[in-house]
């Protein structure tokens, strides 16, 4: 069974940064894409980020793009998000997951029905 536990949240101000972690088990986390997304109270799930099983390829919401890098290490079997000039409007709930197709040839996308493990979440609050 697949378990991702992510951590690094915390409370920082604006222009702070923060990385998070995200710790998988459960099979082989090279061969599988790796996403991050958030939640903000009273909003809906959002996309952040995704990386491909190798690496090579990623994507970002427009929100975050210069700001945020996602990376991943599979001898580690964790992905990375690296978040820089943090904003008050990037306060939510960080959850990672991972793909629910075996190294898939695109990257999953923004969607979270086409990711198939979630973890629990790490609260990100920034003050202004």
């Amino acid at each position: 069974q697949v378990q991702l536990r992510e951590s690094g949240g915390g409370l920082v101000q604006a222009g702070d940064s923060l990385r998070l972690s995200c710790a998988a088990s459960g099979r082989t986390f090279s061969n599988y894409a790796m996403g991050w997304f958030r939640q903000a109270p009273g909003k809906e799930r959002e996309f952040v980020a995704n990386i491909n099983w190798s690496g090579g390829r990623t994507e970002y919401v427009d929100s975050v793009e210069g700001r945020f890098t996602i990376s991943r290490d599979n001898a580690k079997k964790t992905v990375y998000l690296q978040m820089n000039s943090l904003k008050p409007e990037d306060t939510a709930i960080y959850y990672c997951a991972q793909d629910s197709i075996y190294k898939r040839p695109t990257l999953p996308g923004s969607s979270p029905s086409a990711w198939q493990y979630w973890g629990q979440g790490t609260q990100v609050t920034v003050s202004s």
